[in-house]
């Protein structure tokens, strides 16, 4: 099976570890919000919002914090309109960036994303720099402890999952086309498999690997960027030497 960029597997660890819960709480109910908004209040027919569900279930966020973001993205409640930007950079030793945002304010977001860039040894780049060096595919997370890899395999096969990278510590890692992850979803649940989560998701084409000085410098700046409160999901094509 393929390999897995350690970068994403010290993200998984981070999620897990990161004490400051308002701020994963805050993240998951914008993407609830702008999911209802754009595609309704039904997770069986609004696939983005039945994915920010289960990830919101899976941080342990409580019924009426779900039920309140969707209530906010048909206006049922009142509550802050956000636009999705994507932005596009370079980090320490050339390794290439994209970042998903939801915002209120694009020119106050936009700033403070490049001003971290400019502080940590990046920079931020025009729209379409780096794009064509990731792929966009469906990844579902299930964790290693709750069930064995012949039966994951054969129902992640069956369910018509492209791969299953079994190199992470605590994770099996399935991927599949960005169009078939709800399908694929929806066979591993019949099958009795417990899902994590799951996403769309972009993974790096090639792998660019930095060690000592520059993978420290280019791990404190993804940080910073995954730590700004509008921005939902940073891609990389960084990998640890």
């Amino acid at each position: 099976m393929s390999g897995h960029n350690k970068w994403s597997s010290i993200k998984h660890k981070k999620a897990r570890m990161d004490a400051q819960r308002s701020k994963i709480f805050s993240k998951l109910i914008r993407e609830i919000t702008v999911a209802a908004k754009l595609g309704g209040p039904d997770p069986e027919s609004n696939p983005r919002l039945r994915q920010a569900i289960a990830n919101a279930r899976a941080n342990n966020m409580p019924k009426e914090n779900i039920e309140n973001a969707i209530k906010k993205g048909t206006g049922e409640l009142p509550g802050v309109s956000y636009e999705e930007i994507s932005l596009e950079g370079y980090g320490p030793g050339g390794i290439a960036i994209m970042i998903d945002a939801l915002t209120d304010n694009r020119n106050r977001t936009v700033a403070e994303i490049r001003s971290i860039f400019n502080k940590n040894g990046g920079n931020l780049a025009e729209k379409g720099a780096v794009a064509w060096m990731f792929e966009t595919i469906g990844q579902i997370l299930v964790e290693k402890s709750r069930v064995d890899e012949d039966s994951l395999m054969e129902a992640a096969i069956e369910a018509g999952a492209e791969d299953v990278i079994t190199d992470d510590e605590e994770f099996y890692i399935i991927k599949t086309a960005k169009e078939d992850l709800m399908n694929v979803v929806d066979g591993l649940e019949k099958a009795g498999i417990p899902i994590k989560s799951y996403e769309i998701t972009k993974v790096a084409q090639t792998p660019v690997k930095l060690s000592g000085d520059q993978a420290e410098k280019a791990m404190k700046l993804l940080e910073l960027l995954d730590d700004h409160d509008d921005v939902q999901k940073v891609y990389t094509n960084f990998d640890i030497e």
